[in-house]
């Protein structure tokens, strides 16, 4: 009896990407479950994610894994008969989790503060988001992904950011000028396993306008 994986999703989550990404690197087959996170949150996603009441939740055989990262380590751990996404020295599994939890505090974070914002109020943050990008291409590199040669955790935890890019700017009238970024996420996207979740930038605009009107910001 093979495993039974089943993910709630929302299709525009950032870190539900991550996880859909990850069990398709391992050629995990999966159950979607798609939640109606604007409306009302389905029973079994209050069950299986009581704390945080959020997706993406990975449930397998029953038992359910939250947070994007600790589920992208899970999935790694669970199916490591097939190409690990960490890598197996220690020091670079710590530098990748590093730059994972960075992209989450000093990528998210800082750009939720600019696209929930008021339009003109988030100056100092605009700033430190292009510097703390700046520093991520310091980190790439002259390396066609975070790990080397292989497309690996780093990798799975930026990239469904990059198609966000846009509004950010829009949002926030200003400029993410990240050559060696763009260029890394072009290389990205010509995976299949990245390009069939990766959301599209009009649906992701349109999700944030709708957003603002609903927090009252516009």
């Amino acid at each position: 009896m093979g495993d039974e994986v089943v993910l709630l999703d929302f299709n525009l989550s950032m870190f539900c990407v991550r996880v859909k990404i990850a069990l398709t690197e391992k050629g995990v087959e999966f159950e979607n479950k798609v939640e109606d996170l604007v409306n009302t949150k389905s029973a079994l996603l209050l069950q299986m994610n009581p704390v945080h009441k959020k997706v993406p939740v990975l449930i397998h055989n029953g038992k359910p894994i939250s947070e994007s990262l600790i589920i992208v380590e899970y999935i790694d751990e669970i199916w490591r008969d097939r190409a690990p996404l960490l890598p197996t020295d220690p020091y670079q599994r710590a530098q990748a989790r590093f730059w994972a939890n960075f992209v989450d505090n000093k990528v998210h974070e800082v750009a939720k503060r600019i696209w929930t914002g008021k339009i003109g109020e988030h100056e100092a943050e605009k700033k430190e988001l292009v510097e703390n990008l700046k520093q991520l291409e310091e980190a790439l590199g002259d390396m066609p992904y975070f790990g080397g040669d292989t497309f690996g955790f780093v990798d799975i935890a930026l990239i469904p950011f990059y198609k966000w890019f846009s509004s950010y700017e829009k949002i926030g009238n200003f400029k993410l000028d990240c050559p060696k970024l763009t260029a890394w996420a072009n290389r990205c996207l010509v995976k299949e396993s990245v390009s069939k979740f990766v959301s599209d930038e009009k649906d992701v605009y349109e999700f944030i306008l709708s957003h603002r009107k609903r927090i009252g910001v516009d």
